[in-house]
């Protein structure tokens, strides 16, 4: 299923894009006047499937740099990033990648469910979501949040909500509420507008925060 459009300068835009826009900026006040503010850019989609999630999995919890760093000597151990390669490796090797014994473990899980087909990635595009999400959850070291930035950056789905993202609460709340904290609950009545382009307004309002920050 093709979700996304080549551009004359050779960028991918998911093939939703253009219309989510108008309909946000036709329905909801604040993304009239949010959108037009980052002109054309848009979502773009993230690489390989496993090496995505691998990579999820080694950047929990550490800061970015660390991230790096701990990436870069994992790629030393599995230069193709395979399920098979990473279980060759083992426990031991990932170790000395700089991996706790724990994310070891989950990198472990997930390089199992994937070479034991465990998970059906050929069929994640046909899937619903909510179904990608079960399988990618029931994988140690993945939950929601994880498995639902996962459908927003490689899959591309219009229509995710993560009402666990502290960046789409803080966007709410600056842009809906005057700074004012904002509930989940808040969230849900707020994206509700939106339909069936959650995605599309979350990335805007993770944009805005970055232009927030520039400032």
């Amino acid at each position: 299923m093709a979700n996304i459009i080549i551009t004359e300068a050779g960028v991918g835009v998911p093939v939703y894009w253009e219309q989510a826009k108008q309909e946000l900026m036709k329905r909801d006040r604040i993304m009239r006047k949010l959108i037009p503010q980052f002109g054309d850019l848009h979502l773009t989609g993230r690489g390989d499937i496993f090496t995505t999630l691998a990579r999820s999995i080694i950047g929990q919890q550490i800061s970015v740099k660390a991230a790096q760093a701990v990436w870069q000597r994992f790629l030393q151990t599995c230069p193709k990033c395979t399920p098979a390669q990473v279980l060759k490796a083992g426990s031991e090797n990932l170790a000395l990648c700089g991996l706790s014994k724990r994310k070891a473990e989950y990198i472990l899980d997930l390089a199992d469910h994937f070479k034991a087909k465990r998970v059906h990635a050929d069929l994640w595009n046909e899937m619903e979501d909510e179904d990608v999400i079960a399988e990618l959850i029931d994988i140690r070291g993945i939950g929601r949040w994880t498995a639902e930035m996962f459908l927003i950056f490689n899959l591309l789905r219009p229509n995710i909500l993560p009402l666990d993202d502290q960046g789409l609460l803080k966007g709410i709340s600056v842009n809906y509420f005057s700074g004012e904290p904002v509930s989940r609950s808040d969230a849900r009545e707020v994206s509700a507008n939106w339909e069936p382009w959650r995605t599309v307004a979350t990335w805007y309002l993770w944009r805005s925060l970055d232009a927030v920050s520039t400032v």
